[in-house]
């Protein structure tokens, strides 16, 4: 069983910035691909960023591209997700998972989609002001 905590949420005004990081229990946390969710009251949860084992191939959805940057660091088992220029529609509950698909390549068709991930974190509140 693979437990993933996310931290870093908070209150931030519009324009402002915030850094998300994804700690995980997995001891071979290069294995899985890790993406980043979030979802807003009566919204459905929506990709927000992916990133490949190796961390050599990043997606993010049109709405946050430029904006936000995911990242990675294998040797201490974390993803990160660092948020830039925030706005009043970035506010969310935020979840980071886990994705341990067997192909060698993580398509954005794979990063995207919240069923093809196997464990989530709890969930991390951003809200920006506007």
């Amino acid at each position: 069983q693979v437990q993933l905590v996310e931290s870093g949420g908070g209150l931030v005004q519009a324009g402002g910035s915030l850094r998300l990081s994804c700690a995980a229990s997995d001891r071979t946390f290069s294995n899985p691909n890790m993406g980043w969710f979030r979802q807003a009251p009566g919204k459905e949860r929506e990709f927000v960023a992916g990133i490949s084992r190796s961390g050599g191939t990043t997606y993010y959805a049109d709405s946050v591209k430029g904006r936000f940057t995911i990242s990675r660091d294998n040797a201490n088992n974390t993803v990160s997700l660092q948020m830039s220029s925030l706005k009043s529609e970035d506010t969310a509950v935020y979840y980071c998972a886990a994705n341990y698909g067997y192909s060698t390549t993580y398509y954005r068709s794979t990063a995207a989609n919240p069923a093809r991930y196997d464990y989530w974190g709890q969930g991390t509140q951003v809200t920006v002001s506007a």
